[in-house]
């Protein structure tokens, strides 16, 4: 085939969430037509999937500059810069006026199927980098199409692909016959029916992150309020109890983010949860009453539960990706450049190098990984790196290499830097979560934690630890 010259061609991001509209803005401010594809019905559908958790980000950290600048001729106006918007408010106050504004260069129920190289499949070399990239796209009528591109920026999240309840990475066994019963999302318990699932039952919660914390601060106040009584948290941890099992706390900087490791701690030291810890979990099986029983690697086997949520992070789908070359971190599926940076094996900080366009680069010149999809299996993404990774891949797009390298950004620390990382690690302390912990069991934390209205919030993306 021949093709077109490159530069006449569009460039295709794939999702329109809040990294894929920045990149369309900072794309059209470098004066190259983006061609935004979402495979849900709306912009921002899965930010609207988790509506009801507040993030622990605010308005002032969650709008692009750029965007906040194309919005500003339509009489659009920033919420408080100091308050916390919910999912939902950030999908209809900021997200969808954006989409609106960019108008047709967004396609929504556009499902991409395959990403490739023009008349190339991965193996070919000839002439390889002159070539478009040819994107295969399933639109929600049943239509086929085939899109030309000047490059690829996927920004399509890791929201559809939860990791599983298994301590192995893979689903328990029993874990996919006893999906009625387990969800791998932060429940709304403020819909009626949602509520009546978890009102008055036992709820195991499987994770360690941002998303556990709030699943079991919303358990608890269910459990404290005239409907819930009875309710109860199981909290299943893979590691022990530790100085940064609870996050930065009061040390964050990033308070809302602080206060949700405390509403988790409240939770268990108030007796609405408790926590079980060095459990990986094996097998999920059936009580003779329909209830769950978690089996773990160890032999163990806890007592039933009602339902299961399943919180153990997210990790990103590349199946559609499998023609192009790319160059992944063999344990976090991330840009090899940018894995060091993350790697929670190393180090629990939510504060990462400033990065842009060189370490989101793959041996595919021209295709980028973007937003949460670009940390792979890594957790502690925040919307700012977001934002400030696709200012910097458009401007490498359009050639503007000064601009593009000038990367400059100031991220919050947690306040839990340091140490073994988040995992195991055979030489931990006793007492540090390592596996020289104490043997795991069934434990009740200490005084009450004082927490804020602030407990209720989550990260941009919604993301959360293993």
């Amino acid at each position: 085939m021949n093709a077109p010259a490159t530069t006449e061609l569009p460039v295709v991001v794939i999702g329109a969430g809040p990294a894929g509209l920045a990149a369309a803005v900072h794309l059209i401010d470098q004066g190259i037509e983006p061609l935004v594809l979402e495979a849900g019905p709306t912009a921002g559908a899965a930010v609207r999937e988790w509506a009801h958790v507040r993030l622990f980000s605010t308005w002032g950290e969650v709008v692009d500059p750029a965007a906040e600048k194309l919005l500003a001729p339509t009489g659009w106006t920033r919420p408080d810069p100091a308050t916390y918007p919910s999912g939902g408010d950030w999908a209809e106050f900021y997200l969808q006026p954006l989409a609106d504004v960019l108008g047709e260069r967004v396609r929504t129920g556009a499902t991409v199927t395959g990403v490739s190289r023009a008349g190339r499949d991965r193996i070919v070399d000839a002439d390889r980098e002159q070539q478009p990239f040819v994107v295969h796209v399933a639109h929600a009528d049943g239509r086929e199409e085939r899109l030309v591109a000047r490059a690829v920026i996927d920004a399509s999240g890791t929201w559809a692909t939860p990791s599983p309840a298994g301590g192995s990475g893979l689903p328990a066994l029993g874990e996919k016959a006893a999906a009625d019963r387990i969800t791998y999302r932060v429940p709304d318990l403020k819909d009626p029916a949602v509520r009546a699932r978890y009102a008055g039952k036992r709820t195991a919660v499987i994770g360690s992150g941002a998303s556990a914390f709030t699943a079991l601060a919303y358990l608890a106040d269910l459990a404290k309020s005239d409907d819930g009584a009875g309710t109860k948290g199981v909290w299943i941890l893979r590691r022990g109890i530790s100085g940064s099992t609870f996050g930065g706390g009061e040390a964050d900087q990033l308070p809302a983010r602080g206060a949700l490791g405390l509403a988790a701690k409240a939770a268990v030291d108030e007796g609405h949860a408790d926590a079980v810890t060095g459990f990986r979990t094996e097998a999920i099986e059936r009580d003779t009453d329909g209830r769950l029983v978690l089996a773990g690697e160890d032999g163990r086997r806890l007592d039933p539960v009602d339902e299961v949520i399943v919180l153990t992070g997210f990790r990103p789908d590349l199946t559609f990706l499998g023609e192009l070359r790319l160059g992944l971190d063999e344990r976090l599926q991330a840009p090899v450049a940018l894995a060091p940076l993350i790697d929670p094996n190393q180090h629990s900080c939510g504060t990462v190098y400033p990065h842009g366009h060189r370490e989101l680069s793959h041996p595919e010149p021209g295709v980028y990984l973007v937003g949460m999809k670009s940390y792979g299996r890594a957790p502690t993404f925040l919307a700012m790196t977001g934002y400030e990774q696709v200012r910097s891949v458009a401007a490498a797009i359009a050639g503007d290499l000064e601009s593009a390298d000038r990367v400059e950004l100031t991220l919050p620390e947690t306040g839990v830097c340091g140490g073994a990382g988040l995992f195991d690690t055979p030489d931990a302390a006793e007492g540090d979560g390592g596996c020289c912990a104490p043997a795991p069991q069934l434990v009740q934390l200490g005084a009450p934690a004082q927490v804020g209205a602030a407990a209720e919030q989550v990260p941009a993306g919604g993301c959360c630890g293993s």
